[in-house]
């Protein structure tokens, strides 16, 4: 008996379907995601049992790092650094603090993601290059110092950040091996202008860590 031929046909699949997903989800990640800057300054925050979430907008987050000699160990001193999350709200702040800004030092302040140069030296500051103003913002922090008797250009900032926005969160994130007396310092300067209430940022420790 002769054997049965079945007859191949080519299997074809209709891929548009497929692409069509693929760039609806693509568009979805890329209208939702969220850029993170390049942080000129590294924080590295004590472990915490706490669970308690800083809110993800609206936050104006203070910096406290350890200044380290050239061998790379603490002076025993620290620097204070500020970021805020909203651009608008960033140029609005810069605007309170130094009214005669000009135009592209206003953009290139909204595009960076920290900011800490005594206020003498900020216009200077922007006027470098990129690649500059990465190198110089780790040496440099905001004064802690009161103004004849006023307020501390910390305070200043803090005050310009709460004008424009006066619902705006408050968040200490302060490095691990950061003196004491610099936070103890950097939360005085808060209680003096009335601000108690602000997050205290840590990484959540591992019960192996305990």
């Amino acid at each position: 008996m002769g054997k049965v031929k079945v007859k191949k046909s080519d299997v074809w699949i209709d891929m548009t379907p497929m692409s069509d997903v693929m760039t609806l989800l693509l568009t979805f990640f890329m209208l939702t995601s969220t850029f993170v800057k390049n942080e000129p300054v590294k924080v590295n925050t004590p472990g915490s049992v706490s669970e308690i979430k800083v809110p993800e907008n609206g936050v104006l987050t203070i910096l406290v790092n350890p200044e380290l000699d050239p061998a790379g160990k603490p002076t025993g001193e620290g620097q204070v650094f500020m970021q805020i999350d909203n651009t608008d709200q960033l140029g609005k702040a810069l605007q309170e603090m130094v009214p005669d800004i000009d135009a592209m030092s206003m953009d290139v302040f909204k595009r960076e993601s920290t900011f800490g140069v005594p206020l003498a030296e900020l216009k200077g500051y922007l006027a470098q290059s990129s690649q500059n103003r990465s190198k110089i913002l780790p040496t440099k922090g905001i004064p802690l110092d009161s103004i004849s008797g006023g307020m501390s250009e910390f305070q200043q900032w803090v005050q310009a950040a709460r004008t424009v926005n006066e619902d705006i969160k408050i968040a200490l994130k302060a490095d691990a091996k950061t003196p004491y007396k610099t936070v103890k310092r950097v939360m005085s300067e808060l209680q003096d202008m009335d601000e108690s209430h602000y997050y205290m940022i840590t990484n959540l420790k591992k019960q192996e860590d305990e």
